[in-house]
């Protein structure tokens, strides 16, 4: 196989495991009637079980959290903030990932290595499902981080910025930009049908175009939808921190907290609006606090989840020697799939307000659950 091959076959590692078949010799593949003549190639029931079972119990947490966070920023008036906003726009993208990519991978063990059996229509579709989601993450995660940094660094301006109004724009042009960008998978993914020396023929999801010609459009993803956010990221929070630094120190020597708040303009008062009218709300600092770690990390998780599979790409388009370990494989998927579904466990376990009001809404469904029963 050689090196744009195992780039093609890495890049729908999200998916399955393309490429981690065992190398056939020359007798056992060759070209008969336009079709590639394979051995049947299975995983082994100790993979099979493993694999099915994660997939399974991240797409279960993951999806049923993340539709509860839309719930709850959608049906609390409290909560319509511009950074709740972005937060629902991420979920939205999860539950997007989860369903393109995590479900259809929970039954994908079972099958033969390679074998697709989901129809020509979701070949395409799903590939362009999975790409819209992770790349709508991205930006949803950019955007609140540098809707955080004006709010935090920039309060005057933050007055005219970071308004609801202004996030629900700015998420909508999120939503139609990765999905122009991602358009083209639409078109570049075709079912093929292979022939085994069973005398079998299976279908596969796989390139129209030549393999090289996606290694382009995959470097570019990564650098606009992976490192240029982790940048931008790293560098906004660092000039965060220093300011909650500061403040933090000036607090602790004995200064006013509403005098710093004062002298900075950090209790910034920003316009939301709720149908016509206008409320305005002040940011105190320790509940500010609060919230800016719990974005940090929430940027981390998903810097630190997506790196595997973000390494071992980048290391198998170049390297001489592929390293296509099954195991490592499902590993890096699996971080891939737990990072569409540990937000609403991070939302929980750093936010009182969110934790709060997760609780309202199961309560309220408990108790109606149990009046309809009696």
């Amino acid at each position: 196989m050689n090196q744009s091959e195992f780039i093609n076959d890495t890049l729908q590692v999200l998916f399955s495991h393309h490429g981690a078949a065992p190398p056939l010799s020359e007798n056992e593949t060759f070209i008969m009637e336009n079709h590639t003549l394979l051995r049947p190639t299975h995983y082994s029931t100790s993979f099979q079980l493993i694999a099915a079972t994660i997939s399974a119990i991240i797409f279960i947490v993951g999806l049923i959290g993340n539709v509860l966070v839309v719930i709850v920023i959608a049906r609390t008036r409290s909560m319509h903030t511009p950074t709740n906003c972005y937060l629902l726009s991420l979920a939205v993208a999860d539950i997007l990932v989860l369903l393109s990519a995590t479900l259809p991978a929970i039954p994908e063990p079972f099958f033969q290595i390679d074998e697709w059996r989901f129809g020509r229509v979701l070949c395409s579709l799903l590939i362009f499902l999975q790409y819209l989601g992770v790349d709508a993450s991205s930006a949803s995660i950019t955007a609140f981080t540098v809707e955080r940094y004006f709010a935090i660094c920039k309060p005057m301006r933050a007055q005219t910025m970071c308004t609801v109004n202004r996030a629900k724009k700015i998420i909508v042009g999120i939503w139609i930009l990765t999905t122009i960008y991602c358009s083209p998978w639409l078109g570049l993914t075709d079912l093929r049908r292979v022939q085994q020396t069973d005398g079998h023929i299976i279908e596969k999801c796989d390139f129209r175009l030549s393999r090289s010609s996606y290694l382009a459009y995959f470097m570019t993803d990564l650098v606009i939808f992976y490192v240029i956010p982790f940048i931008i990221s790293a560098v906004l929070y660092c000039l965060i921190g220093r300011i909650l630094f500061s403040d933090s120190l000036n607090i602790s020597r004995g200064d006013n907290r509403s005098d710093i708040h004062a002298k900075r303009h950090s209790q910034a008062r920003v316009q939301v609006s709720y149908s016509e009218r206008l409320t305005i709300i002040t940011i105190p600092f320790f509940p500010l606090f609060q919230v800016v770690r719990m974005l940090f990390v929430v940027v981390l998780v998903f810097a630190t989840l997506w790196m595997p599979y973000r390494v071992i790409v980048v290391y198998n388009s170049f390297a001489t020697n592929k390293y296509m370990d099954l195991w490592f494989l499902l590993f890096s998927r699996s971080m891939v799939y737990i990072n569409s579904a540990i937000n609403p466990i991070l939302y929980n376990a750093m936010s009182v307000k969110f934790r709060r009001a997760f609780r309202n809404h199961l309560c309220c469904g408990r108790y109606i659950f149990y009046n309809f029963k009696t």
